[in-house]
């Protein structure tokens, strides 16, 4: 069915005759009379009984079609006033993922200010492991994500979001921290605390340490990169962090920072992950937007 002569044909019906429909839609006499011929025709069926005199009269067949027509178009309505409402943020919903450390040191913050500007938006923080947001995403279970390595997954597009400053850590109490520079083959020797596989961490780790020649003659898995400071603290090994999650630990002397051979700077990309050729919704501009002005 045509909506167009449909439409012309609901108009005629709502404003009593073809004269006011047509300066209704801003068309000709003549355009709306014959709109509504064409509509009968496709359809086999007269909806108009012109024999009926003065006015419009619709049939059995004309009635029934024109209930229809205004359940497509309330419809209609509906939609694009919902559309509406979404582009102005005030409905819909925003789901962003993020790995551990970034949703409380880098993200926190500013979606709790996003989601207290739009209260009518359905929000919510997903926090997982690089590899689970990944999965998030392309599931299309998250809007986009942010962790601390890029996805190994050619549906996802990651870019450089920002730097995130690393250090490496010792229990305050250890003697190794107090020497000026351990050697390679010193730390070598001493049990790293690791993330779990799929981290973002754990191979931003691996990798330094590789560079700078260390291979931990043991590892111990922990899954949260807060746990690992504190088990550190209480000397159960050593760790390279990021330097916010290690801050206040330091600052009460529970860890000491531990200078490590010469190699790459201790630091870590942040990485954005969106699917690729999916348009990003009006709510994750917004909160895109508030993120850049945060800095």
């Amino acid at each position: 069915m045509n909506l167009h002569l449909l439409r012309v044909f609901a108009a005629v019906v709502e404003h009593a005759g073809f004269s006011r429909a047509a300066q209704a839609l801003f068309v000709s006499q003549s355009a709306v009379s014959k709109a509504v011929r064409e509509l009968e025709s496709q359809l086999d069926l007269p909806l108009i009984d012109r024999s009926a005199g003065r006015g419009v009269h619709l049939t059995g067949a004309g009635q029934a079609l024109y209930q229809h027509a205004r359940g497509i178009f309330a419809l209609e309505r509906a939609a694009l006033e919902d559309v509406r409402e979404r582009v102005g943020l005030r409905r819909g919903g925003l789901r962003i993922g993020a790995s551990t450390t970034v949703a409380a040191y880098w993200l926190a913050e500013v979606f709790a200010r996003h989601a207290a500007r739009y209260p009518q938006l359905d929000s919510a923080l997903v926090v997982g492991n690089t590899g689970e947001i990944a999965d998030a995403l392309v599931d299309c279970r998250i809007d986009a994500g942010f962790v601390e390595g890029p996805a190994h997954d050619e549906r996802i597009v990651a870019t450089r979001w920002r730097e995130e400053p690393l250090q490496a850590v010792v229990s305050a109490s250890s003697s190794l921290g107090a020497q000026r520079r351990a050697s390679a083959r010193q730390l070598s020797a001493q049990r790293w605390l690791v993330r779990e596989p799929g981290s973002g961490t754990r191979e931003v780790a691996r990798d330094l340490l590789q560079a700078r020649g260390i291979e931990p003659a043991q590892t111990l898995e922990i899954g949260s990169n807060e746990a690992i400071a504190r088990a550190v603290a209480a000397g159960v090994g050593v760790a390279i962090l990021p330097a916010a999650v290690v801050a206040d630990l330091i600052a009460v002397g529970k860890l000491r920072t531990l200078r490590l051979p010469d190699g790459p700077p201790l630091q870590r990309p942040l990485y954005r992950l969106e699917l690729a050729n999916r348009p990003r919704s009006p709510a994750l501009e917004a909160f895109l937007a508030q993120l850049a002005g945060s800095g």
